[in-house]
Order: C-alpha cells, then structure tokens, then sequence
C-alpha cells in the first residue's frame, strides 16, 4: 500500500499539488484549517478561493510569459486551468473567472476523487515527524504556529510583503452614460468581445482632485509590521500616488487604447477601468486599485470617479500581510526544505507572485512529491519553459543588490527576463523590412514561446518514456 502525501493549505497551490499527486495514483490528505480557523482574506470554506484580483492575466501563449505559463499548465492536466477555462468571464485578452463557480469546481473535483482526502483543521506548528512526505502550500496567509515552526526549524526568517485588495462594485449602480465598455485597443480574449472593460474618464481636473484626495485620506497602519516591503505588482493607489502625481496615470489609470463613445472627440486625462467579475456580469471589480485606505474613505473618494458617483460597493478593499520564505537560501533545487527534505513548499510562500505562478509551482511539487514516492525521480523543466524558469527563480534566486546593501529575494511574476536569452530571432519581416521598436520586441517574445513550447513538449515526452520503462 502506498503511503500518502500530505499537502497542508487548500488555496490555488495546495489544491493542484493534490490533484497532480492524485492523478499519478498516488493516495493524497489535503488539509485545510477553513472553516475551523478562518482568515481575514477569505470569506468561504471553498479550496482555491480568489481572495484579490479574478483575473488570471493575459491568455496569449504567442508573445505573453503568463500566456505562456497558462499553456503550459493546460498541456500538464493542470485542475486550476480545467476550472479557469470552464468558468471564465468576458476579460478582453485576459483570462478572468467567475470566483464562485470556479472555487467550488475545484472543491467538488478534488471531493469527487478516489485518491483524495480532504481534512479540515489547523496543522498548529511543523506538520507531524511521521508524515514523511509534505507539501506546505500554506500561501500569504500561513498561519503564525506554522511560521513560527518554519523560523525555528530554519533559524532564519521569513520575510513579508503587503498585498491589497481592490474594491468591488455592483454594475447597476454604474452610470453608463458616463462610463463605457471598452477594452484597451479593441483586444478580444477568451470569452471576450473586444469590450470587455468598463472605462470610467477623468479630465485634468478631475485627476488632480483625486489624487489630493488620495494624498490626504486616512489609511489602515500596521506598526507591527513597519518597515515590510510592498511588492510593487501589488502597490496599494495611495503608495502610487505618493510616489508622483503621475504615477498613476502611466500605470492603472492609463488612458491610450481607449476612445470614449459618448465624447469621441475628447481625449480622457486618466481612465479607471473595472473587469466583470461574476459569470452573471453584475459585478465589476476596479482594476488595479488595491487599497489600504480606511472604509470610511474609500466610498467617498471613489465616488470622485465619474460614473461612480453613486457607486454601490460588494466589497471595500482591504489589506493583508503576505509571508514568503528565502527560497533560494531555504529551498534545494526540488524545493525541499534544506533543515527538512521531507518538507517541500509551494506557492507564494516560495517567492513567487500570482495566481497562476502559485498554481505552477503547486502542480510542480505534486508531480515532483508524487515521484518520488513512486520510485521515479523527476528531473525539473528545462528552464527555457515558463514552467521552469519560474522554479528556476526561485530557488536559484534573483538575486540583487540595492545601493550596494545586503542582497535581496523578491517575489517574481513569470516574465520574459527570467529565460534564458534566444539567439536566431528573425530580425526581418514578412515585407522583408527590418523589425525595429515593438516588431522587434514580440518578435523575440514570440521566439521565445515557440521554443518553450517545444521544450516542454519534448520534457513530457521523455517523463512519458521514463514512466514506460
């Protein structure tokens, strides 16, 4: 009889590291301390709840890397992709999911299958020494015994980031005369039309009143974390602002690729757009405005916004504390704990940033666990793929030094600067001119997919013969 796995946390990671290990046949006990111990995030005892953004991001697998990645996934029987597609929202070139229905798809698969046992309650401190094989995918949101087994089993600390929230608002009270659908530069996407966003204008004037009222609105303090860094792929909008009064003008609140149909003619200053964000189109989150600004504060400045004037909220923004380990000190290339092999870790405890990053990494460890239990040990992904330069990141580290101080790891979304460099990219066009500018650029973005592809296709190849052997 084999002996089961054990994946602690049931988020995005935990949850695909126990259908992977499950599908290798593998017996697996999934636990998750929802219901009985809850968290400030979540709102529901479903596995794989969304607790920020619904959005998976870009889809495209030509010239995107989180594209790429989702391809990946999909070609590695990835649960989180399966559900992802089948509950997806319309989200211009992005992937966007209906939270609800995607969360308890992934619950009822995992429920439904014979390899899986699913626990609930808190595993308070390091798992038990008889569990030989564990998988921690305990998130941003691990539990303080859990924290404290890890610091006293590592002797080192885990570092922390902030990670807000961004508000959520109920479609009907949205005064579409004002605002219009419009996704940035027409750009259709799965389930998409090419008019996916709702786009919300601000002329010069108003941007300036909004940013001043940023400025001087009270915000959440969290003096027992002074000092912990934010990741800047999930900067709070008063941070931004704090940064320049422009700051947010080149980043969420960017207007090019948008024409506003109610005035043509009039170039917006700054544009707020928000996604849908149920299957039913009567939500819309506000993209990219996580915040950290009290509740009190947040209805009334938003409420600046035109369109949003009489704003109904489902949900304010919030703030929480995210917790990540020093993988590449920590963490063995198979992303065992050093001080522990038994112990592998997934998700964004590891140092990686994103839904579908975490997710990744979660379905790397259940098919690494799963082999390793089975006699088969399994070589990483060549790190020309998404999958492997992601892994690549983070135990390997991107290290850096700031200002000549100590050097630094910092959660890393997939990106095209964590593969290797390509040679041979075409630096001519169909018309036989040379790519310059942008052509350039997606031409080695597009160079780089096609050979990720090929490499993966050829480690899962090779995974296949081992296996028959």
């Amino acid at each position: 009889m084999i002996a089961p796995i054990h994946v602690v946390g049931g988020g995005l990671a935990g949850s695909e590291a126990a259908w992977q290990i499950a599908e290798a046949g593998v017996p697996v006990v999934l636990h998750e301390m929802r219901p009985v111990r809850g968290t400030d995030a979540h709102k529901t005892e479903g596995l794989a709840e969304l607790v920020c953004s619904n959005s998976f991001r870009s889809d495209d697998s030509s010239s995107n890397a989180v594209g790429q990645l989702h391809w990946e996934m999909r070609r590695l029987g990835s649960l989180i992709m399966a559900k992802g597609d089948a509950h997806q929202v319309p989200a211009g070139g992005a992937l966007a999911v209906d939270r609800d229905g995607f969360s308890q798809a992934v619950t009822a698969a995992l429920e439904a299958h014979p390899n899986v046992t699913i626990e609930r309650g808190e595993i308070a401190g390091l798992p038990p020494a008889e569990w030989d094989k564990v998988i921690v995918a305990t998130g941003p949101l691990t539990s303080p015994a859990l924290a404290e087994g890890i610091r006293s089993l590592t002797g080192a600390s885990d570092l922390a980031f902030f990670d807000a929230i961004a508000p959520i608002v109920h479609f009907d009270s949205i005064d579409m005369d004002i605002a219009w659908f419009q996704s940035r530069y027409d750009k259709a996407g799965p389930g998409g039309t090419g008019a996916d966003y709702i786009n919300c204008p601000l002329d010069r004037d108003q941007y300036e009143a909004f940013i001043d009222a940023l400025l001087a609105a009270e915000k959440t303090e969290f003096k027992e974390w002074e000092g912990t860094p934010y990741f800047d792929g999930c900067l709070p909008i008063e941070v931004m602002a704090e940064r320049g009064r422009e700051t947010l003008r080149w980043g969420p609140m960017k207007p090019v690729g948008l024409t506003n149909k109610h005035n043509p003619t009039v170039k917006a200053y700054a544009v707020v757009q928000l996604r849908q964000d149920n299957a039913l189109g009567t939500l819309f989150n506000m993209t990219g405005f996580q915040t950290k600004l009290k509740y009190g504060e947040q209805a009334a400045i938003f409420r600046m916004i035109p369109g949003l004037e009489n704003a109904e909220f489902a949900r304010l923004g919030g703030i929480h504390r995210n917790t990540y380990l020093n993988s590449p000190e920590l963490l063995d290339p198979q992303l065992r704990l050093k001080a522990d092999p038994r112990l592998r870790f997934a998700g964004q405890i590891t140092g990686c940033e994103g839904y579908v990053e975490s997710a990744a990494i979660g379905l790397l460890t259940g098919r690494l666990a799963a082999a390793e239990r089975l006699g088969r040990p399994l070589e990483l992904p060549p790190a020309t793929t998404a999958l492997g330069a992601l892994v690549n990141h983070i135990t390997g580290g991107h290290i850096v030094t700031i200002d000549e101080g100590p050097r630094s790891f910092q959660p890393m979304n997939i990106n095209f600067g964590l593969f290797p460099p390509i040679e041979g990219v075409a630096t001519t066009g169909p018309d036989g001119k040379r790519l310059k500018g942008p052509a350039k650029s997606v031409a080695r973005k597009q160079a780089l997919t096609a050979r990720a592809k090929v490499e993966l296709d050829g480690w899962v190849g090779a995974k296949s013969v081992e296996a028959a052997e």
